[in-house]
């Protein structure tokens, strides 16, 4: 053997003389380590009992049962609705026989954030909604929107957050103005780019305008076709329009009809 293959040989060999006796590769250990380096931006509202919420619903209540003074521990009951704060809507949550809170897969709580940006449009027409031709700008900047994603609307309407009455903006006659989706943008998105999932800044999927004649069509259709949703999501002005994770996490509630939920996006 020559010199030079016995050193491209003892190279080769290094590797497994560096482990300790039946060590095996930390395998995803080295991409957490490679994560934790990246910037974690939370997508998610603080729950409190008075944070804005859709207008049929009262405020939630906190009752203190038990106190560290008097009891050495700290228990509280908390009462609220399931689409409160940051929540996770269900396809149960429309629709009968439809999968529950409990019935979604982890498999489809981490995924590729794509993030519409429309806080412009929103600025200028608070009624926006947004447009093929909006998609259509972002796939020519960033590409197809990947299979799987999860699909994020930012307005920057949380900015007006905890304000109930700047959230649904309503002008005298009790109308709400504030942006949403269109119907021909989540046909594209579930139906030709087989999107996992949609979140939004605002109280509800479709537009102050339609929901003022309770009309939640749009949502009934993300529904419909068993994906779920994500409402009241937060500063996704902090994440770039391609390239993040989503991490979409809530308890697992049996047979849930909507809970609140912890969103947060890993950039890349």
């Amino acid at each position: 053997m020559s010199l030079r293959t016995l050193a491209i040989t003892a190279t080769a060999l290094l590797p497994l003389y560096a482990l300790p006796a039946g060590a095996a590769e930390p395998g995803l250990w080295k991409v957490y380590d490679s994560l934790k380096s990246h910037t974690w931006v939370d997508l998610t509202h603080s729950y409190n009992e008075q944070i804005p919420h859709w207008k049929g619903f009262e405020p939630a209540q906190r009752k203190t049962l038990y106190t560290i003074d008097k009891d050495g521990f700290q228990v509280d009951l908390y009462s609220h609705v399931g689409q409160w704060g940051t929540h996770v809507d269900p396809p149960a949550h429309f629709h009968k026989g439809l999968r529950t809170v409990d019935e979604i897969p982890v498999k489809e709580q981490l995924l590729p954030l794509v993030v519409l940006d429309i806080h412009s449009q929103a600025e200028k027409n608070p009624d926006y909604t947004v447009t093929l031709d909006d998609v259509k700008a972002w796939e020519k900047r960033h590409g197809t929107i990947p299979a799987g994603a999860f699909v994020a609307l930012r307005s920057d309407w949380s900015k007006r957050w905890p304000s109930q009455e700047k959230i649904q903006n309503a002008d005298a006659q009790g109308v709400a103005h504030y942006p949403g989706w269109s119907k021909e943008v989540l046909v594209y998105l579930y139906e030709t780019r087989k999107i996992t999932a949609s979140g939004h800044e605002t109280t509800d999927t479709d537009p102050g305008l339609a929901t003022s004649k309770d009309d939640y069509s749009l949502e009934s259709y993300i529904l419909s076709k068993n994906h779920y949703q994500i409402e009241l999501l937060a500063n996704l002005d902090q994440v770039p329009e391609a390239g993040a994770l989503a991490v979409v996490s809530f308890p697992k509630i049996e047979k849930g009809t909507g809970f609140p939920a912890r969103v947060f996006a890993i950039l890349p």
